[in-house]
């Protein structure tokens, strides 16, 4: 997704307040979510689509970030692996699922302006006229220079009490979200079953909805997003400093039957006792970098790829960010498989066939590049080559072959990793490749930690 103006995330210090606390767990300020997947899911040749599609969106904006004014992407809707939030919104709450993405900043929902909605379902649709705390934003109030304007806005007179802060958030394939930039009382679901009602919550009210990117099958019968990433208005950024800056997800493998829960984590979890403690005493860390021209994504510094053990010998400069933005490594939940940058990529695809103990497919699935025969194997992850990631900071990530080799057809499974071209896009840790860990992104000392262990005790 391509919206047209991006944010200045220091700028949240100064302009954009805190959503206020009105009730919490009493078990210590951290808020646990379950994230929810909708079915039915995309086919490995369908998600390889959407992902490239979203791939593609996300490194079309390569630009110098001028003051407050730089290019915002989001690709929660272009993209295939989409985890769900269920948000309570107003007073009384009204129930809508939220894309959570890490690769975007703006909280926005659909919205309606009619009196009598009979013809909407209920849970489809925010209708403010039913909230008796709806607060739509000045258009003088500082809040709303962090989104991007319509260029036909209103002239704003401070004067009215009435003039409204209008948004438009627009995207590559033509398609928008354009509304009221508004603050709400929002009511969330708790595992345990509290509820945290947060006040002020600032979101885009979308009352102008049009086009695939917002509407269509990939947008997956979403009701908005909630952006988790690094500016001043996402969701993390708003609740964080009241929660510790800190946010982290378990990624559950959703092909199971029946699926696993899956958790967003808004907070650094500290009240929960000792076993947090001793989960968090084994996480990996590697710094975050700060990519100027895309400052809402989560970088890291991927410096070595190893199978069974073996480094390989891939040119230190290939995962380097470059002087135009370009390259790099992202951790992005809105991904569904794995992008590496292409001169790594082939070493990788050769070193692993070298490795392999099962024969090849009789074809290719469409997309995919290495697919295996595992026709009569019962555990094909045992004959597949293991695969290890080493970040700055000495982090080592292993995931396990089931999160890289994936089923596309019935006794057929594809290396779920793909290649991107450094120059024009970034490598790419999807949701596949990160199921099964704990990811916690630590926003005050920048860095981000990953763990096997730490799920088990969400």
């Amino acid at each position: 997704m391509f919206p047209l103006i991006f944010l200045c995330s220091f700028l949240s210090l100064f302009l954009l307040l805190p959503a206020n606390l009105a009730a919490v767990s009493n078990e210590g300020k951290y808020l646990k979510l379950p994230l929810l997947r909708k079915s039915p899911f995309p086919s490995p040749t369908q998600a390889l689509a959407l992902d490239t599609r979203r791939l593609h969106f996300l490194s079309l904006r390569r630009k110098p970030i001028p003051f407050v004014k730089s290019p915002v992407v989001s690709g929660a809707s272009s993209g295939s692996g989409q985890y769900f939030v269920d948000l309570r919104i107003g007073q009384p709450p009204q129930s809508l699922l939220l894309i959570a993405d890490t690769g975007s900043d703006l909280v926005w929902v659909k919205c309606s302006a009619c009196r009598n909605c009979s013809h909407h379902s209920p849970a489809t649709v925010f209708f403010p006229r039913h909230s008796s705390t709806f607060s739509p934003a000045h258009c003088y109030d500082p809040v709303c220079r962090l989104v991007p304007q319509p260029g036909r806005a209103p002239k704003c007179n401070h004067t009215r009490i009435h003039s409204t802060c209008h948004y438009e958030y627009g995207y590559a394939d033509g398609s928008l979200t354009s509304g009221l930039f508004s603050r709400e009382t929002a009511s969330l679901k708790t595992s345990s079953g509290k509820e945290a009602k947060l006040k002020n919550v600032a979101f885009g009210c979308g009352f102008l909805i049009s086009g695939q990117s917002v509407s269509g099958t990939s947008f997956n019968g979403a009701h908005g997003v909630m952006g988790l990433g690094r500016g001043p208005i996402s969701f993390a950024s708003q609740l964080g400093r009241r929660f510790g800056n800190t946010f982290s997800y378990c990624l559950m493998d959703y092909t199971l039957s029946p699926p696993p829960t899956s958790y967003l984590i808004i907070g650094d979890g500290s009240g929960r006792g000792g076993e947090r403690i001793n989960a968090v005493s084994k996480l990996f860390f590697t710094p975050l970098l700060t990519n100027p021209f895309s400052p809402t994504f989560y970088y890291v510094k991927l410096r070595s790829v190893s199978v069974n053990g073996a480094k390989l010998r891939i040119d230190p400069s290939i995962w380097e960010i470059d002087g135009s933005g370009n390259g790099g490594t992202v951790v992005d939940s809105g991904t569904t498989l794995a992008f590496l940058a292409d001169p790594a990529y082939r070493l990788v695809v050769a070193a692993i066939r070298r490795r392999i103990k099962l024969p090849n497919a009789d074809e290719l699935t469409p997309g995919f590049d290495l697919c295996l025969n595992v026709s009569g194997v019962s555990k094909p992850e045992k004959f597949l080559p293991s695969l290890k990631f080493e970040f700055s900071g000495g982090a080592v990530f292993v995931p396990p072959p089931r999160n890289y080799f994936i089923e596309t057809e019935e006794e057929v499974q594809c290396l779920a990793i793909q290649s991107v071209n450094p120059k024009i896009g970034f490598s790419v840790i999807g949701n596949l490749l990160q199921q099964g860990f704990l990811f916690e992104f630590d926003r005050d000392r920048s860095r981000l930690g990953f763990s096997r262990r730490g799920c088990v005790l969400l």
